[in-house]
């Protein structure tokens, strides 16, 4: 887990799109799902429920974030 990883995580939660949050962090798409899905895979369970264009936070991801946020 790197705080790059935790900036995006922040990122997507507040924004809930992939494409704002990448623009936000200035990272292309692809390399900031790969960032969350590598976090996701760290950590062993979903952060994200995507829901057509939108993601939204698991239980899980939402304890997550406020562990990221502290």
């Amino acid at each position: 887990m790197t705080l790059v990883q935790l900036r995006h995580l922040v990122a997507l939660a507040e924004s809930g799109s992939f494409s704002r949050s990448a623009e936000a962090c200035f990272v292309t798409q692809p390399a900031l799902s790969r960032s969350i899905r590598a976090l996701e895979d760290e950590l062993g369970q979903a952060l994200f429920d995507r829901v057509g264009r939108r993601a939204e936070l698991t239980a899980f991801g939402a304890e997550a974030l406020a562990r990221a946020r502290a």
